[in-house]
């Protein structure tokens, strides 16, 4: 990979930041001050400072760590020692004018080695009715994103971190979907909860009391997450949460000026396209067991909406921060056509 590939101005914002660590695939980016290597930046002092409510238009000098760690190119051999001692997956080896002259990658069949062992939950009953004429044949797990349906995109997903217990909520044309995975080869366990009459996103779990009895994670059947659900998981557990929510990053642009007016009525400020950036539902979570013990069985509702209950009660509800890009959805037409890309032509 081109050591340019890494590298960042300290002025771009962190939102060009989070594009750029999408691109690369990597968890760490080096900051330059007029071609020096002056900083480092993660994912994780980024998701830092979303989660202490910092600007989202901040610059990546306000986030960034300005002693960062790094080795010169006589000591490259012991490159590998120190990543492991300090916990870096990409390190640079500088020269004696401190430029960057190589990046030393940490071996990714080595982080592959998950074990996570957490239990799934697939939300996989719903009628589908924004992907329709295809929900008309298919039912919307197993419409299918290239050689493979979304379904089992999400299970092979989780299952390279070592997760090999699913639980599918099923109702419209639950036939097909169990025909299906009960066909194909697999190293992991599918459970069926069959849904007689639809109870939502969050109803449907309280067809569970008795079969989780520890943290899991929950999904919808039509959203992938491309990132670290170990991460996600540990930071969970870490912040002791009874539910994480998963959020995705959404820049929009306004295709149109937009004026605000004063109580006179006149214009106050007028804005040219402008661009909003926010934090929304991916629709995956982690959540413990105890939410699915206390549930009203066989009622109707939607997993914010417990959510929302919750948190009015007091109870601790947290927010995991992911880029743009790392949420992908199928939920709609053109949304389909771009995780198809992602997926299967890797555009």
């Amino acid at each position: 990979m081109d050591i340019n590939d890494f590298l960042i101005d300290e002025n771009s914002t962190m939102i060009e930041a989070m594009e750029v660590l999408d691109k690369v695939a990597k968890k760490v980016l080096f900051v330059i001050r007029d071609g020096q290597f002056v900083a480092a930046i993660t994912d994780g002092d980024i998701r830092r400072w979303i989660l202490k409510k910092g600007n989202l238009e901040a610059q990546v000098k306000d986030i960034a760590n300005y002693n960062p760690k790094y080795i010169y190119e006589e000591e490259k051999m012991s490159a590998k020692e120190y990543m492991r001692k300090y916990s870096i997956e990409a390190l640079p080896i500088l020269n004696n004018e401190k430029d960057i002259v190589s990046v030393v990658l940490w071996n990714d069949e080595i982080k592959r080695q998950k074990d996570l062992q957490v239990p799934v939950v697939i939300m996989a009953g719903g009628l589908g009715t924004r992907l329709y004429p295809y929900t008309q044949v298919l039912p919307k797990p197993l419409i299918p994103i290239g050689e493979i349906p979304i379904a089992e995109h999400i299970i092979n997903s989780f299952n390279e971190y070592g997760n090999n217990q699913y639980f599918l909520v099923v109702n419209h044309k639950k036939n097909m979907i169990k025909a299906y995975f009960n066909e194909i080869e697999k190293n992991y366990e599918v459970n069926y909860v069959d849904e007689d009459q639809p109870l939502g996103t969050g109803g449907g779990l309280s067809l569970l009391k008795g079969k989780i009895n520890s943290t899991f994670i929950l999904t919808n059947c039509d959203i992938l997450i491309d990132g670290d659900y170990e991460k996600i998981y540990d930071y969970h557990k870490k912040e002791k949460n009874l539910i994480t929510m998963v959020c995705s990053l959404k820049n929009i642009k306004i295709p149109y000026g937009v004026i605000q007016i004063n109580d006179t009525g006149e214009i106050e400020e007028m804005k040219e396209k402008p661009k909003f950036s926010f934090f929304t539902n991916t629709g995956m979570y982690v959540v413990e067991s105890r939410v699915i013990e206390e549930l009203e069985e066989n009622k109707a509702i939607g997993f914010p909406d417990i959510i929302d209950k919750y948190k009015k009660a007091g109870e601790k509800i947290g927010v995991y921060p992911i880029s743009e890009n790392a949420w992908l959805d199928m939920g709609q037409l053109d949304e389909m056509e771009k995780m198809t890309k992602r997926l299967v032509q890797n555009v």
